[in-house]
């Protein structure tokens, strides 16, 4: 067995999964066999959450089934809503998310908690915890946009689909058509994407039988970083330093000067543009055509995604999904800082069928290292040293 130290464990299988896959070579993912760009157009997150987790297209009563628990279980207690209150409002709505999610197994406890008398073939267990963290993380991300500006939260409809609640719980208001169609091709195309850190970290949490609930505490708190979830937040900020298509050349060529990241630039599995960079910017100019006009912020996206191309380009640096994501939530009034929020609600579906996955075949994951210590030594006594 190899003992070579690969930084980032690049390139070393960390496990066997049948759930989606990546050609980067060709900028393809797919989950379960489907492409990304076929779903997004053709699908809805409530169809992809469920072929995510039982790893074939629905009937369509096996949707409509599915669709129904959802909607049935949006609701949160109100001591969830108390914990959030009491959160500082100033606090990113990550750590508020890792935070609530922590604590639901608490509130809807006993059973949620695994041990080796339940097995990790139990479907009904796994698919009711499934929903329960899947509806209600939707749930607790709008809520916090009111909570934390001294408002109460607007109570979950059960006659909206899950992207149609989700904007009404945010705005407060009965969401646009085409909005509802972009939020729900924004989750589509979040909710899963192979052996990343997020998901990594999922594995780990759940190869040791934590409760669900803290298996995607662990994730969210991995997904967070800048290098993960959270650059799309940074993409937004770098428009905004950027501000005019004109100025791209320029930025891009200091930035690069001094050795600095262009955010949402680069993926490391991917060699040509993200696919789903391509869908998102197809539905950023639907958006535009929609409003009349696209945003100063998105024509200086499209300047700058030109010269990166140019220069990044024959590296195989293109858009990541991050690139168009922040621009068309914040056209949408989604304040910034709740990007990867929204991230996080998408991708828990993905999460979740690998929680399933990893229990299905469980062994704790216990890596190795190599140590580069001290050899063995004499303790000194404090008086000598």
């Amino acid at each position: 067995m190899s003992s070579e130290y690969l930084p980032g464990l690049a390139g070393v299988p960390a496990t066997k999964s049948n759930i989606s896959s990546i050609d980067g070579e060709q900028g393809i993912l797919a989950y379960r066999g489907y492409e990304i760009k076929e779903l997004a157009e053709k699908s809805n997150f409530e169809e992809t959450a469920l072929l995510l987790l039982d790893g074939h297209l629905p009937s369509q009563a096996e949707l409509d089934d599915f669709d129904c628990q959802l909607r049935a279980e949006r609701r949160v207690k109100y001591k969830i809503r108390s914990i959030m209150k009491n959160l500082p409002p100033s606090g990113h709505p990550m750590e508020m998310l890792q935070t609530a999610v922590a604590s639901l197994g608490m509130f809807y406890g006993g059973e949620e908690v695994l041990s080796d008398g339940i097995s990790g073939n139990d479907i009904d267990y796994i698919h009711r915890m499934s929903v329960k963290i899947i509806s209600r993380m939707a749930t607790i991300v709008a809520m916090w946009e009111h909570i934390r500006n001294g408002y109460d939260a607007y109570e979950p409809r059960d006659d909206l689909s899950h992207a149609a609640n989700f904007l009404y719980m945010l705005h407060g208001k009965e969401p646009d058509p085409l909005a509802v169609k972009i939020m729900d091709a924004c989750l589509v195309l979040h909710a899963e994407h192979t052996i990343n850190a997020s998901t990594f970290a999922a594995l780990v949490c759940s190869s040791t039988l934590a409760s669900p609930f803290l298996v995607i505490a662990a994730a969210i708190g991995t997904l967070a970083g800048p290098l993960h979830g959270g650059a799309n937040q940074r993409v937004v900020q770098m428009l905004e330093e950027i501000g005019r298509p004109e100025n791209a050349k320029a930025w891009v060529e200091k930035q690069l000067a001094a050795r600095k990241v262009v955010w949402g630039m680069g993926h490391r599995e991917y060699k040509t543009k993200d696919p789903r960079a391509t869908v998102l910017q197809k539905l950023m100019m639907e958006w535009g055509e929609s409003q009349g006009t696209l945003s100063k912020q998105f024509e200086t996206a499209l300047a700058l995604e030109e010269v990166c191309e140019e220069v990044l380009g024959p590296k195989g640096v293109y858009p990541n999904v991050d690139y168009y994501s922040g621009i068309l939530y914040t056209e949408m009034g989604i304040a910034p800082d709740q990007f990867t929020p929204i991230f996080a609600v998408s991708r828990v579906a993905g999460w979740l069928a690998h929680w399933r996955e990893q229990l299905s075949d469980n062994r704790i994951f216990r890596p190795t290292q190599i140590y580069t210590g001290e050899d063995i030594r004499s303790y000194v006594d404090i008086a000598q040293r």
